[in-house]
């Protein structure tokens, strides 16, 4: 929270939050009239002029010819077009993309018209910080949705099981799905196929049994599921196990009837996510070498996709939209118009694909009575265009303004917030003791929760970490490991130093890290990461306990491990972590305890 704003407009913040969403954080203007738009209103009418009258965040007229209400805010607009807003029902807020930090991101959606959207990167420790965060920012609605893969599955092959469930059983399955329920989560993300786009070797997929347990469990709960499936086959058993959402263009070949049957009498809906899969993106420069395999290949499993979600639509499947946006070369916000561009491209008409944007994007999240068309009584979430977008798809690049619960959020008459402009939520106090490895829920000193960290790939290191016994009642926290048959492969562990690791922690009245260490007399390191990057000091440790101390002046910058490349501050460290690595096939073990700043 910004340092103007005192605790009783944060804990007022967050129950606007838990009471009505995520609020435009400059409040709602008494009321605003939108005075004779052309209205595309999503609902399937054709467009028409009308005024819309917002009031309290919602959409209180509609209507030709409605006189403004005395004292509201004029906003005339004859020859705009007026829609809801867009959603993106597949996005990754990950500092891996770009942009790459919230208050951007949230930015980048807003300016393009993009006012709700689903975040499938964080881990549900993130969650509560994190909607913390929104409350301060100018941003869309974010809906967090929670990972589940198989072990050895994409999205088990990079993350360990606070950030991703693994499971591969129907028990698993359930029981996983009610551990994430105290985390409040919106949806779930199933990552059940794990073909590798015939480029790299394949992960494990999720069989029938698991998935069709983890949609019932989910669906008793009220949540939707979503999941990464990418081949035909996998789409059928996607939808016989009755997910709500498969949210990847099924690829590998052109869909058969029994596919397409299948979806259509599961009620399944398809996001594309096109954007992420066009070969080549818009500004990225045309390719040297036409003739290339892989570009071949892209262009081969692009035009399947094209293909197969025009099959679709004219099914009756519903299409929504989403991009994964996040990853490379697909870009927050403006993937999003480029994916209704992209379903035209594919051969929807323009209003079918804005339906998809809106309308049918709200439908399958289940906010449909809340937002998704311009109807009295919904949230005023809208974008103002010039021009006719129902004709011209393209339009929808030119953004007038965007209103997130009746505020203007974008365009003139936007009033951004202090956190906007920051790069991060305000960096907290800590106190000493990070772990003592004592408390018997298994979460650290700072009440936050261990993160293993083993290197990534199909084939990953097999680590344990576990409190242990040190001596009579005294406890230290034990790893143990196998490596991987790779090069340079690694195990170790992390203690966040706030939950989530979204608050940056400010060590600055500390001189460095100590702690109690022994090992198999190889070589660790202790690890501070820091929003600026990963930064390290390498640590012996034999059979005997001692106590080591690591001046934060003798730690150096660690190579390819992201940040920014700022020089150590002391001022915005996440995490305290430990690692070691050793050869292909060895074992590692390791055991720490009483981890203190000094």
């Amino acid at each position: 929270m910004a340092g103007s704003l005192n605790r009783t407009r944060l804990a007022a913040l967050i129950a606007t939050v838990a009471l009505a969403g995520q609020a435009h954080a400059a409040g709602h203007p008494p009321v605003t009239a939108i005075v004779d738009a052309t209205l595309f209103d999503g609902t399937g009418a054709a467009p028409h002029v009308a005024t819309v009258i917002l009031r309290d965040g919602r959409i209180a007229q509609v209507g030709p010819g409605l006189r403004p209400p005395a004292g509201a805010t004029v906003i005339q607009a004859r020859g705009k077009a007026l829609l809801p807003g867009f959603f993106d029902l597949h996005t990754h807020w990950t500092p891996g993309g770009l942009p790459n930090i919230a208050p951007r991101i949230a930015a980048a959606y807003v300016a393009a018209g993009v006012t709700t959207v689903n975040d499938f990167h964080q881990p549900p420790e993130a969650y509560e910080p994190r909607r913390r965060w929104l409350a301060t920012l100018t941003t869309p609605h974010v809906n967090f949705t929670a990972r589940m893969s198989t072990p050895g599955g994409h999205g088990a092959d990079w993350a360990d099981v606070a950030t991703t469930k693994w499971v591969n059983t129907p028990e698993a399955a359930r029981a996983e799905v009610k551990a994430l329920l105290p985390y409040r989560p919106d949806a779930i993300k199933a990552f059940t196929d794990g073909w590798r786009y015939g480029s790299s070797p394949d992960n494990t997929s999720m069989d029938y049994w698991t998935l069709s347990a983890l949609a019932d469990e989910a669906h008793k709960a009220g949540l939707k599921v979503l999941t990464h499936t990418v081949t035909v086959e996998r789409g059928k058993v996607a939808a016989r196990a009755k997910v709500d959402v498969i949210a990847h263009s099924l690829q590998d070949r052109e869909l058969d009837a029994e596919a397409v049957d299948l979806l259509k009498a599961n009620g399944t809906v398809y996001v594309p996510t096109l954007a992420v899969y066009e070969p080549v993106k818009p500004g990225q420069p045309e390719p040297a070498n036409r003739n290339d395999p892989r570009l071949q290949q892209a262009l081969r499993k692009f035009g399947y996709a094209l293909h197969n979600v025009k099959a679709l639509h004219d099914a009756g499947v519903a299409i929504a939209v989403g991009t994964d946006a996040g990853m490379p070369g697909t870009l927050h916000g403006t993937a999003t118009l480029r994916e209704m561009e992209l379903l035209v491209q594919a051969g929807l008409t323009p209003a079918e694909a804005l339906i998809a944007g809106t309308a049918n994007s709200a439908r399958v999240m289940g906010k449909l009575a809340d937002r998704g068309t311009i109807e009295a009584g919904k949230r005023a979430d809208l974008v103002l265009v010039d021009g006719t977008p129902w004709t011209q798809i393209s339009d929808i690049r030119k953004t007038n303004r965007v209103f997130i619960d009746g505020a203007v959020a974008f365009g003139p008459g936007a009033h951004p917030t202090a956190a906007d402009q920051a790069t991060a939520m305000p960096a907290i106090k800590v106190a000493p003791l990070i772990d003592d490895f004592e408390r018997p829920d298994g979460r650290t000193r700072l009440d936050t929760l261990r993160v293993d960290d083993m290197d990534g790939g199909s084939d990953r290191t097999v680590q344990v970490s576990q409190v242990a016994v040190r001596s009579g009642a005294d406890h230290a926290l034990l790893m143990t490991a196998r490596m991987a048959t790779k090069e340079a492969p690694s195990a170790g562990v992390l203690l966040p130093l706030s939950r989530g690791s979204v608050e940056p922690v400010d060590a600055r009245a500390y001189k460095g890290v100590r702690f109690d260490v022994r090992g198999d007399g190889g070589a660790y390191a202790v690890l501070v990461n820091t929003l600026g990057g990963r930064w390290r000091a390498p640590v012996t440790a034999g059979t005997e306990w001692t106590t080591v101390e690591v001046p934060f002046e003798s730690l150096v910058r660690a190579a390819g491990r992201g940040g920014d490349g700022a020089a150590w501050t002391g001022a915005d460290l996440v995490e305290v972590g430990f690692s070691g690595g050793r050869k292909a096939g060895q074992k590692l073990w390791l055991q720490i305890d009483n981890v203190t700043f000094y």
